[in-house]
């Protein structure tokens, strides 16, 4: 991507708000309508189709401190009393969603995000992974992952974790930078996130992932190129490198940070494309928006043969066609709709305490949706929107579903971001950049939900 020009003209020109697509519709086109009853309807259909394997997901919120930088549904305790009591509601949840299902169903996706999960004592996560292995049959060879801040993580406890099923971790880092970690709140030493690393490949972790995070304050273009050399030597099968939105209004604990000491919008670009470069001499391949993987990776693999994935458990090459989601804020994605728990812990242990299902927002889509949900996910992904690609599961060309949106395309030919070929729209390496923008185009709810949501820039 070197070679790639993109002046800080260009750049503005495009840098706007607009949706991260990790859904479609995005989360603010989904109503308060849908609640308990909806979410029954939809766990009714997942039971008609007994066949059909589910991915879970579970939110364990805690952390003993907030980072100053998260944007994450966190709460702050120091008392295993309150964990204990919300795996009691987790428990509860489960006693009431699996009966609806028809039977103890297949999970070939497991994953545990947060929050810290590793905050969990062993004790209480041998005790959700027995209750969720009471409720589903678990597909030990599946995706069994979880996510642990290092900062509290022992080799012992990485161990226990290891034994209890879990085959991939992904590691908190953020950056290596003494200076950044203070700024932000969260001091890491990397021989701490090292040793830990190491210790996951001895114990035999299937797969081993590292997070990063750029734009934070007093990151700069040198020290942020030591953070991506010192974790590419590590080798980690993959890397995320999330942009930090600054959103103190929205998250409170932002405030912390000083906005003087936070990289122009230019410099942050710079940031990312340094880490493309950085990455790809290493042995890594830039997949989807925001991560990397080494190009042996099966995640990379998928990239190149473009069948790649995602979900709001991140990327994939083996999607579940529903994914449940239990605790506080959730969402799931099943049988055509969306269903987001409560994302306040009082209200939602209230919830689950008086026996109704926690649901408190969701979505179903319409024939219209899922098809320009194929559309969009498929470019975000795969960089390409060949006109064949609903005509199998719609029955219908993307000329003739999309044909004024798909019109809407040429207007990036002249800026080089799209190639228009007989056959697809094809992603150029500089559209690449601005895929998000070129999805909005296919977006028939954007107009709507823009004036009441607050969306992250491309940049």
């Amino acid at each position: 991507m070197s070679d790639v020009i993109i002046s800080p003209e260009l750049l503005a020109r495009y840098n706007k708000p607009g949706p991260r697509y990790t859904s479609y519709p995005t989360v603010p086109a989904w109503t308060g309508t849908f609640g308990e009853a909806e979410y029954r309807e939809a766990l009714a259909d997942v039971a008609a189709r007994p066949d059909d394997a589910l991915s879970v997901y579970v939110h364990l919120p805690f952390c003993a401190e907030h980072c100053a930088y998260c944007g994450c549904n966190a709460t702050v305790t120091r008392r295993s009393d309150v964990v204990d009591r919300y795996l009691d509601r987790i428990e509860r949840e489960l006693s009431m969603v699996t009966p609806l299902l028809g039977g103890r169903r297949q999970v070939v996706q497991l994953h545990w995000g947060g929050g810290t999960p590793n905050f969990l004592s062993e004790a209480q996560m041998m005790r959700l992974v027995n209750l969720l292995s009471d409720n589903f049959a678990i597909d030990w060879a599946g995706e069994i992952s979880l996510e642990i801040d290092p900062r509290i993580g022992t080799v012992e406890q990485l161990a226990q974790i290891h034994a209890m099923g879990f085959n991939r971790i992904s590691l908190g880092v953020q950056d290596i930078n003494v200076d950044v970690q203070a700024a932000i709140g969260r001091i890491q030493p990397f021989e701490q996130t090292e040793k830990l690393y190491r210790a996951c490949r001895d114990l035999g972790f299937a797969s081993v992932n590292l997070d990063l995070v750029y734009g934070l304050p007093l990151q700069t273009q040198d020290g942020f190129h030591n953070t991506l050399k010192a974790i590419g030597e590590l080798r980690p099968d993959r890397i995320a490198c999330f942009s930090y939105a600054h959103v103190p209004w929205v998250k409170p604990q932002q405030k912390a940070i000083d906005a003087t000491k936070l990289p122009d919008t230019y410099t942050k670009f710079s940031m990312f494309r340094m880490a493309i470069d950085t990455l790809a001499e290493t042995g890594y391949d830039w997949v989807g928006m925001d991560h990397f993987a080494l190009r042996e990776d099966e995640l990379a693999v998928a990239a190149r043969e473009l069948h790649l994935h995602r979900n709001f458990m991140g990327y994939t090459t083996r999607p579940a066609p529903h994914m449940l989601a239990f605790g506080m804020s959730s969402i799931g994605e099943l049988a055509g709709r969306f269903a987001q728990n409560e994302p306040h812990l009082g209200r939602y242990q209230k919830m689950v305490d008086a026996g109704q299902l926690p649901v408190v927002k969701g979505y179903k889509l319409s024939d219209d949706d899922l098809l320009r949900r194929t559309a969009i996910l498929h470019l975000m992904c795969n960089l390409e929107l060949p006109y064949d690609l609903t005509r199998a599961a719609f029955g219908v060309d993307l000329r003739d579903a999309l044909g004024d949106d798909l019109d809407r395309l040429e207007a990036y030919v002249e800026d080089g971001f799209v190639e228009l070929l007989p056959d697809r729209v094809q992603v150029t390496p500089l559209g690449r950049f601005f895929v998000r923008n070129l999805a909005m185009e296919l977006d028939a709810h954007l107009a709507k939900t823009a004036e009441r949501t607050v969306f992250s820039k491309t940049v």
